[in-house]
């Protein structure tokens, strides 16, 4: 994963083997996440048909437990910094253009 969010369904319990916990965090959802995945499973049923994506929305309330976010932690802090300076007042764009120049030392 080179960036972004990614939800990691946990189907046996040594998946923390492949992964690289030195560049990533293991989150738990939160009701956003939730909602996230469930719109993202919805939508791969919708185009694929996928009887495990059935199952999984079927049983939502259940199966979310089993989901955890995954998310690099560079870009974490990209995702940060941005909400810091739109809560200082800055629009998207210079939030952005604070935010590479907060990272770069500029």
């Amino acid at each position: 994963m080179s960036g972004g969010i990614a939800y990691l369904y946990e189907e046996d319990e040594n998946f923390r083997i492949n992964l690289n916990e030195e560049m990533i965090l293991l989150e738990e959802l939160n009701l956003e996440d939730e909602e996230e995945l469930k719109n993202l499973i919805e939508e791969h049923v919708k185009v694929t048909g996928s009887p495990k994506g059935n199952k999984i929305l079927y049983n939502f309330e259940t199966e979310k437990s089993k989901f955890h976010k995954i998310i690099p932690k560079d870009y974490k802090k990209v995702l940060e910094t941005v909400e810091k300076y739109k809560n200082l007042g800055c629009n998207e764009d210079d939030a952005l253009i604070k935010t590479f120049q907060e990272i770069k030392g500029i």
